[in-house]
């Protein structure tokens, strides 16, 4: 075989041949960088395939143990690397505090066979005024708190927002020193007190966390009320990108999920049950909530509560059943939402409630779509959806609306009423069946 005398020059001063075909990059794959790669947006690496899992359970795991401090000590360790998973295992875990989240973090657990349950509480008067921006407190009766318990302090005249939520971090007596500074004045003349009531997984100031397949017993009986603005079951406070998933919050003695100033929060195929105040609460300017395929029944309050500033939110193919208040409300700057494909039933006021709010706060422009409405209203009075306030620019589009009891429980009477300050509503292709359709108390000129 004749070689090239290029090619004998080459294999004597190289012992190579240059003849052949084998390609180095087949020899070896290449680890340059592909085209598609590229840096996470808040740190100097692309995304890794592995990350770091860390089980906890009561008989067997990485970490073993049965509270909120095992669980607690795994979502820090996966938090310092950067986030990763915690998978929980089955059992029970009692919890005297807080699960506090941290940004990239998932907390897995393995359904109703993971039991996340609050402690029964400690209550004491407040024996000194807490001061505003003061980080401790002290108490007539010191029984029952503990040095890393969760404790919330108010009084008659500092509630939502102005309660303070923390953690027990010191003792001296009856004086126990708190993670945070009390968010208001706390009197002893307006009965200021101290709990050890906090929610049972809280997330503050994170992003891009996740939340599945976790039941959250809040055993309200051995616990006092906390307000949905400071907590719930779930609760999350400027928790951007939260996902809740799969699960499950019952009996706990306020709101079932509670999410406020917490953007792009989405909450999928999640039950809210038995709770005693508000099933589903996003807040406070939560922007581009979605809420999909979840259930809220027989809380104490409404079924999913829109508060404040709920803007471009979707609300889609979820039911709020038995609830005590209504199934659906909505009010204050909660504009341009859809609502869509829900089912509202037999909840104890009106089906869906746009709340009586002036112009410039009310909650215009949402749209409520292919939705089922019946059998609600405790009272001879209730509407399927009431629209109340100087609400514009609602559209009712492709809805079923109707009561199929019979005699006296016939209480949802009205389909669609209108307040007489409401603006313009679209009403199209809805199917009707009530005594009365549409009740229109605006004056003829604005209908």
């Amino acid at each position: 075989m004749k070689r090239c005398f290029l090619c004998l020059l080459l294999v004597a001063f190289a012992g190579a041949n240059p003849c052949s075909t084998t390609r180095a990059d087949e020899a070896s794959p290449s680890l340059a960088p592909r085209p598609e790669e590229g840096q996470l947006p808040h740190a100097m690496h692309s995304s890794m395939k592995e990350r770091p899992v860390l089980r906890v359970g009561s008989r067997s795991g990485d970490i073993l143990g049965a509270d909120n401090r095992a669980l607690q000590a795994a979502v820090d360790y996966v938090g310092a690397l950067g986030g990763g998973t915690v998978e929980i295992g089955e059992g029970t875990y009692l919890m005297r505090d807080s699960i506090h989240l941290r940004s990239h973090v998932t907390l897995r657990g393995q359904g109703e066979k993971t039991v996340l349950l609050k402690a029964p509480a400690a209550v004491s008067p407040l024996a000194l005024d807490g001061d505003f921006g003061e980080e401790q407190v002290t108490v007539k009766d010191p029984g029952g708190f503990q040095v890393g318990d969760g404790v919330a302090v108010w009084d008659s005249g500092a509630g939502g927002f102005h309660t303070t939520v923390a953690r027990i971090t010191g003792k001296s007596g009856n004086s126990f020193s708190i993670s945070r500074p009390l968010n208001a004045d706390c009197m002893v003349a307006n009965k200021a007190q101290a709990a050890t009531v906090f929610p049972v997984i809280s997330g503050y100031d994170i992003e891009d966390a996740r939340i599945e397949s976790l039941t959250v017993d809040g055993s309200s009986g051995k616990n006092v009320h906390l307000n949905g603005c400071r907590g719930a079951g779930i609760f999350l406070y400027r928790g951007f990108g939260t996902v809740i998933e799969k699960c499950l919050v019952r009996d706990y003695n306020g709101d079932g999920i509670s999410f406020q100033q917490s953007n792009d929060v989405k909450v999928l195929g999640s039950t809210s049950e038995k709770n005693t105040s508000l099933g589903i609460h996003p807040g406070s300017g939560s922007q581009r909530p979605v809420v999909r395929g979840c259930v809220a029944r027989q809380n104490g309050g409404d079924g999913l509560f829109l508060c404040w500033r709920v803007r471009h939110g979707l609300f889609e193919e979820n039911q709020l059943v038995q609830n005590g208040g209504f199934g659906i409300s909505i009010g204050h700057k909660d504009s341009d939402n859809l609502l869509k494909k829900n089912i509202v039933r037999e909840n104890a006021r009106h089906g869906v409630y746009f709340r009586d709010e002036a112009e410039g706060m009310a909650g215009h422009r949402n749209r409520f779509e292919e939705n089922i409405v019946e059998n609600n209203g405790h009272s001879p009075d209730a509407a399927g959806i009431m629209i109340d306030g100087e609400t514009q620019g609602v559209a009712l589009k492709g809805n079923t609306i109707r009561e199929t009891r019979q005699g006296e429980a016939r209480t949802q009477r009205t389909a669609i009423r209108i307040g007489k300050k409401a603006g313009d509503v679209a009403i199209e292709e809805n199917k009707i069946e009530a005594e009365k359709e549409v009740d229109d108390l605006r004056e003829k000129g604005k209908r």
